[in-house]
């Protein structure tokens, strides 16, 4: 069976996450951002599992646009944290490559729930 690749790309970037900050929290500094960049990271792959156990079409794009939600707030604390140099500029690129490749796909992914849904209704 194939594997549903949002899934396993949004899991693994949320391992990746919980690796990173916890490289900032013992190498480097205790920040109170941790928690922010942790919850919206790791949000996503939540949103996107919760998705596949969606009641409706409605409900699945909510949670996918939610989980799209947090890859932009994700972005945001990423940036964040490459220009207060609490990760490096290659940490900041890979995070961000990776968070990226999400985001096109939940955009294409919603898009295209929305255009099944519209097709059905005319």
């Amino acid at each position: 069976m194939k594997e549903n690749l949002l899934v396993d790309l949004s899991k693994q970037f949320a391992v990746d996450i919980v690796k990173l900050c916890s490289d900032i929290k013992e190498h480097r500094k205790s920040n109170v951002l941790l928690n922010q960049i942790l919850r919206s990271g790791t949000s996503i792959g939540a949103n996107i599992h919760e998705a596949n156990y969606a009641a409706s079409k409605a409900d699945f794009i909510n949670k996918f646009q939610i989980a799209l939600k947090e890859c932009y707030e994700t972005d945001y604390w990423l940036g964040l944290f490459k220009d207060t140099n609490m990760i490096t500029a290659d940490e900041y690129k890979d995070m961000f490559a990776k968070c990226s490749k999400i985001r096109k796909l939940l955009i294409a992914s919603i898009t295209t729930a929305k255009s099944k849904d519209q097709n059905i209704k005319t």
